[in-house]
């Protein structure tokens, strides 16, 4: 089966490859393509014959990153189920949601959420097996490492999957809104993995993959096109800067990749200056622009170069990537669209736009994501008469055809009339030394509509005052576009993927502005 199995295939070319580490396990466990295989067929023949998944059916997985992920992930492929990650930062009554919107058949979880799911046991009858990975579980509930044991190994799929059915469901980012269950396909998967291939990935290359695999970045950024190529994957259960270091270092990792926000706190970690990155051929870099400071400092203490790219769930992720011979000269770009995929910027027409004009950046190509689960308002909405994929971000391309992501609409706010996009001012943020980690957002005001407000980090090593980053924003930027409030915190909430939570930041700005009426 050419589709869903690729455990199957890869443990047929290169069986006692090292495949994955769990580096989240003490000791670390490490398993080859053979072995995670065998696994992986363990567990889908207890789906199909213990519990009855067939074809379409989903299979939920609650827990921090783990082999027992990808089992559930490989597993899910033969036999044609489809995967549910579950975001372990969501309250147990958002879990709960979620749960009744994709009627998983089986629940997987790990021992640090059982509470969570005795909630949503209680709450919700669409669940009829459990299967816990630590500890003792609650009841009614099976160990996974027991299951695996108990069922067999014999090679188990369904050879009536295509390429357009469904292997996993991926929730959108969350930091706004409801999430919807972007459809991953296995065609995405493929098409996903060529991009990869062609732009970042080579045969032996080594990953430590850091984000949490219920996101886009863990399981489709890396983890399994490195997988399908026969590479060799360390998980980490949780982002630990010291630990990460370490691991890079201990498994001489070809690849790693992460967002600015984690690469920050990579730079402050007490084993930063030891650490040796030298076996990194690069490091990607997406979700935020990275400062040119941090581009530079890696490059100059550790010999490491950045690509830069964008991704999103709904697409790719791999779609655009910045080449790290342009990652100071194109500073704050994305890059250029991957190899089999389209882009253009688009007016609210959607007519398309000249170079150096601001629209919305539209995407059309076959890693693109099947729809969302059970919203065909959404759907329908996401996706034009021609197929592009509308993406809400703001953009704009030069004459080389570099773009730039300008600011997320729903980002964007109004102040006075002109048009304000945080992006742009924490760029010039994050280019003061003093600055670990910003974030501005748009607030109600009176006067003006509304005003910016920037929370800032500052560095342990350095001090700083609202004053001093005042006149650092107005050396660079217009003065309407530099915020009227700056807000110094010792940390900022930052979600499983390392993102600034800004929704989060706006509800404190509310809340507090409520308090003071």
């Amino acid at each position: 089966m050419y589709v869903g199995d690729y455990l199957g295939r890869r443990a047929l070319y290169t069986p006692d490859h090292q495949a994955v580490v769990d580096a989240g396990k003490t000791p670390h466990r490490a398993f080859t393509y053979g072995e995670l295989n065998a696994r992986a067929n363990r567990l889908a023949n207890y789906l199909r014959h213990g519990a009855g998944v067939g074809k379409g059916d989903r299979v939920a997985i609650l827990a921090h990153n783990g082999v027992e992920y990808l089992d559930t992930f490989f597993a899910c492929g033969k036999i044609g189920a489809i995967m549910v990650g579950l975001n372990w930062r969501l309250h147990w009554r958002e879990l709960v949601d979620m749960i009744e919107r994709t009627r998983p058949r089986v629940l997987i979880y790990s021992d640090e959420f059982k509470t969570a799911v005795s909630q949503i046991a209680a709450e919700t009858n669409a669940v009829a097996h459990l299967l816990h990975i630590e500890g003792e579980g609650i009841p009614g509930s099976r160990y996974f490492e027991k299951t695996l044991s108990d069922s067999v190994a014999i090679p188990v799929y369904n050879d009536s999957i295509t390429e357009e059915d469904i292997a996993c469901l991926i929730f959108t980012g969350g930091t706004s809104g409801m999430p919807k269950g972007a459809q991953i396909s296995h065609r995405m998967i493929a098409w996903n993995t060529l991009n990869t291939i062609i732009h970042d990935l080579q045969h032996g290359d080594i990953t430590v993959n850091t984000f949490p695999l219920f996101h886009t970045g863990g399981l489709l950024v890396y983890t399994t096109p490195l997988l399908i190529l026969g590479g060799t994957v360390v998980l980490v259960r949780k982002f630990d800067p010291e630990q990460v270091l370490k691991l890079l270092e201990e498994y001489a990792a070809t690849v790693y990749a992460g967002v600015p926000t984690t690469y920050q706190m990579m730079t402050s970690a007490s084993n930063w200056a030891a650490a040796d990155l030298s076996n990194l051929r690069f490091c990607t870099s997406g979700g935020a622009p990275l400062p040119v400071p941090l581009v530079e400092q890696f490059l100059r203490e550790k010999g490491v170069a950045f690509k830069q790219g964008f991704g999103m769930s709904e697409f790719g992720p791999g779609v655009f990537a910045l080449a790290p011979e342009d990652s100071i000269r194109k500073a704050g770009s994305i890059g250029r669209p991957n190899f089999f995929v389209d882009a253009r910027i688009v007016d609210a027409d959607n007519q398309p736009l000249s170079p150096g004009q601001i629209g919305e950046l539209v995407l059309r190509g076959p890693s693109r994501c099947s729809d969302y689960f059970n919203e065909p308002d959404a759907s329908a909405a996401a996706v034009d008469a021609d197929g592009w994929f509308h993406t809400g971000d703001l953009a704009m391309m030069d004459e080389q055809q570099y773009y730039t992501i300008v600011d997320r609409k729903k980002d964007m706010f109004i102040s006075g009339g002109e048009n304000i996009y945080p992006t742009e001012i924490e760029h010039v943020i994050y280019k003061h030394p003093a600055v670990e980690m910003c974030a501005v957002i748009g607030i109600h005001d009176d006067k003006w509509g509304e005003i910016g407000k920037a929370f800032v980090v500052v560095r342990s090593e350095h001090a700083l005052n609202e004053d001093e980053l005042r006149a650092h924003m107005h050396h660079f930027l217009a003065g309407y576009k530099v915020p009227r409030e700056i807000e110094f915190r010792p940390e900022l909430p930052i979600s499983a993927a390392g993102k600034i939570l800004k929704r989060t930041l706006l509800g404190e700005s509310e809340n507090q502005a409520e308090r003071q009426l």
